[in-house]
């Protein structure tokens, strides 16, 4: 099993620097999707309420610590509070709900997914429904308050956020009691983040980068999409390592100290994204697959443009 690199947080919690994403998972293929990865090496799991697949990823979880393949404290679990629980008042709630569906005690980190807030009524076990919710005035900032009291509960190790802009962040910085620990952010080869990144390292908050391969899945049918795997340069740079263009990608990420959180349920590409520590990029491939960004996001988070606290108006 390949030994994997952890980063230090600035709480002093380490977390693995890759893991697997578990967004549109569902049924069977998330709770097998869990083993394998557990079989193969993985320890962080990064899920969240919205995704609507905790129970499954619980009962994941629950085989392998059941089999002895691993103890819970072997484990790296996140898990998210939705845009309906903003309210101060129902962050611990949410959390509880989560803990309940993943069979756990506690998260290792728990993050605000997104700093727009809904209405409760939203709220729901259903599949989200109006395409444009139903805004809450609930400012992050309040928010955050409740992300420390229940970190100072146990119930979560370490607290973050998620699709944060810069001065976002510095709201949050400006007020917090406990820092957050990371920024989860949608990046990948189109969206290098690097003003992000560099801007984050400076407040010592971990960069967790997710579609790290551009979400082909969900977006390769958008006019003049092209998937990164097909990208020449990347290709070029595979061929050199006698790697694949997703290891090379994830490869890139890792060196640029960002932890990655490729997401897939088949067993041989789950175990492909796990064998990227026996190589090392050099400087130039780093430089060339950082000059494919063109800023393109795929991730927008459609229904919430009109919310005041939108995070993609800004620059970074």
């Amino acid at each position: 099993m390949a030994s994997v690199p952890h980063v230090t947080l600035n709480d002093g919690n380490q977390m693995p620097m890759i893991g697997l994403g578990t967004s549109r998972t569902f049924s069977s293929e998330s709770i097998q999707a869990v083993k394998d990865a557990i079989d193969i090496g993985y320890r962080h799991f990064d899920c969240a309420f919205i995704y609507r697949n905790e129970k499954n990823i619980g009962v994941g979880l629950t085989a392998k610590i059941a089999e002895g393949v691993v103890k819970r404290e072997d484990l790296y679990i996140t898990s998210k509070v939705w845009n309906t629980y903003h309210r101060p008042g129902i962050v611990e709630t949410a959390l509880r709900n989560s803990l309940k569906d993943l069979g756990l005690d506690y998260v290792d980190l728990y993050l605000i997914h997104w700093p727009t807030g809904y209405k409760e009524e939203e709220a729901s076990n259903e599949p989200p429904g109006p395409k444009v919710p139903n805004f809450s005035d609930y400012d992050y900032v309040d928010t955050w308050k409740a992300m420390e009291e229940i970190q100072k509960k146990g119930l979560a190790k370490s607290i973050g956020v998620s699709n944060f802009n810069k001065n976002q962040l510095e709201r949050i910085l400006e007020k917090a009691e406990i820092l957050p620990v990371v920024n989860q952010i949608e990046c990948h080869p189109y969206l290098n983040q690097n003003k992000l990144i560099k801007y984050c390292k400076s407040k010592n908050i971990q960069i967790v980068g997710y579609s790290p391969f551009a979400s082909p899945g969900r977006f390769s049918s958008l006019p003049n999409y092209i998937k990164v795997f097909e990208n020449p340069k990347i290709i070029e740079i595979a061929n050199k390592y006698n790697k694949t263009p997703g290891q090379v990608i994830l490869r890139w990420q890792i060196q640029r100290d960002v932890v990655v959180i490729p997401k897939s349920i088949n067993k041989n590409r789950i175990k492909e994204n796990f064998t990227i520590f026996d190589f090392h990029l050099s400087t130039e491939d780093i430089s060339i697959i950082d000059g494919l960004n063109t800023n393109s996001r795929f991730v927008l988070l459609d229904g919430a443009k009109t919310h005041q606290f939108y995070p993609f108006y800004d620059e970074y």
